[in-house]
């Protein structure tokens, strides 16, 4: 029912006779209540009302009619319910992302003592120009810049003494340094790989030891001072290969199917006033056979996980795969940048050491080594994945496309067309998930 409360105050003022008060002030309160109908249809929401996008229509008599029953399925329909007109009641092109009401803290501006000043920060060449720089200092460099950096700009090689200020930070440079001085250009993963350290203070470091490569064959990699690989063919072995895993239909599994994942990705994302609902969980006959207690262990699996859960004990992963590639063992991310170098497998060092001896010019796309080197490496590695896949799960590629046809397949799409998410081991701090954004621009973003 629909109750019509109504509140009534009545306030009476005080009466006053010469010097003395008859009677204090004082207020009525009267409710009143009446019943004006009976609701046949209540709507009930988690957020706020008035924020919601409802679906209905107006026949021609003006009113109003609900179109919540025959937009939503009740029980299984014919064709013919599905060829019915109906609007198609999309919400408009702008509305409101947000329906939960969230607290806003505000806080006080900044007061700073008598005197201060902000510093003068250029806006040129700046990524988000709605934060502070941060303070890391490094020297970004590109391909077509002239020369290259002898020594670390001041404020960078201040930021990390003032940092260094115990034996383990004194041995992280100590073994940096050597690291340089056998190998001039490494990526950061790689360096991570080698040396323990904390990635603050990493961030601190590598501007101190090298500057960054934003474009050409040696981009998003750190490269040791006064070392200028475009002027050394020597430096075609550190070069970048941007590597991604083919998954698909036609090479004969998909992305489910492999133990591999993405470490961030952008449908995984989702506002923070999301209500999350527990997934449901699969039981197979088995685990019924067994009675329930069973299925409060690791017998319930999600679904993806189930598929290629046997996949994980069977394929290895080596511990260093994070920036070494080898053929007995698959990626941990669906995009890597390998260093030519690190790529552990003879006939792919036939490829790049083609030319050796023999580099005449450095170019932006192929560096030192021969045009199309970078397609046929992926060609190579990405059939080394798929026979190593099919030795692994031979039913994956049962009454699926021939070897013959698949290698047409993945020379066809050799290159850099697809687009799967990249990978980078972030810092603790970043806290990836299930996906990744670029490389390189995720480095720069670290640094300005």
């Amino acid at each position: 029912m629909l109750l019509w409360v109504k509140r009534k105050i009545r306030r009476r003022r005080s009466e006053v006779t010469g010097d003395h008060v008859l009677q204090e002030p004082r207020q009525e309160i009267r409710f009143e209540m009446e019943i004006l109908g009976v609701i046949s249809t209540v709507y009930k929401f988690q957020g706020m009302s008035d924020f919601q996008y409802l679906a209905f229509n107006m026949d021609q008599d003006g009113k109003q009619i609900s179109m919540y029953d025959k937009i939503l399925l009740q029980k299984p329909q014919k064709e013919d319910f599905f060829c019915q007109e109906l609007p198609l009641y999309i919400p408009p092109p702008i509305f409101s992302r947000l329906d939960t009401p969230v607290d806003y803290f505000y806080r006080p501006e900044t007061q700073h003592r008598e005197g201060y000043h902000p510093p003068q920060v250029s806006g040129e060449n700046l990524i988000g120009l709605s934060r502070a720089r941060r303070p890391h200092n490094a020297i970004f460099v590109s391909f077509e810049d002239g020369k290259v950096p002898a020594k670390p700009l001041e404020a960078a090689v201040r930021n990390w003494k003032k940092m260094c200020t115990n034996a383990m930070d004194m041995k992280v440079e100590e073994e940096l340094k050597q690291l340089f001085d056998v190998r001039p250009i490494w990526s950061r993963n790689a360096l991570k790989a080698n040396v323990s350290v904390h990635p603050d203070k990493l961030k601190l470091i590598l501007p101190y030891m090298a500057y960054y490569m934003l474009t050409g064959p040696w981009r998003s990699l750190w490269v040791r001072f006064a070392y200028d690989p475009r002027k050394n063919p020597d430096a075609k072995i550190y070069q970048v290969l941007d590597f991604r895993i083919r998954c698909g239909m036609k090479y004969g599994y998909t992305t489910n199917e492999i133990p591999v994942k993405a470490k961030r990705s952008t449908y995984n994302y989702s506002l923070p006033i999301t209500v999350t609902k527990t997934a449901s969980q699969m039981i197979n006959m088995q685990d019924l056979k067994h009675g329930l207690s069973t299925l409060s262990q690791s017998s319930v699996k999600k679904a993806p996980a189930s598929r290629c859960i046997d996949m994980l004990i069977a394929i290895p992963i080596s511990q260093d795969s994070i920036y070494i590639f080898r053929e007995w063992a698959l990626p941990p991310y669906r995009q890597m940048f390998y260093q030519l170098c690190d790529l552990n497998v003879e006939s792919l060092q036939k490829i790049i050491r083609r030319n050796d001896g023999k580099e005449e010019v450095c170019t932006e796309k192929d560096g030192w080594c021969l045009q199309k080197t970078g397609d046929e490496l992926r060609d190579s590695m990405s059939l080394m994945i798929r026979k190593l896949i099919r030795s692994k799960r031979p039913a994956l590629f049962s009454s699926k496309s021939t070897p013959s046809d698949s290698k047409g397949q993945l020379t066809y799409e050799s290159g850099e067309e697809e687009e799967d998410e990249e990978e980078e081991d972030e810092e603790e701090d970043y806290q990836p998930s299930e996906g990744s954004e670029n490389e390189m621009e995720t480095e720069i973003l670290d640094y300005v």
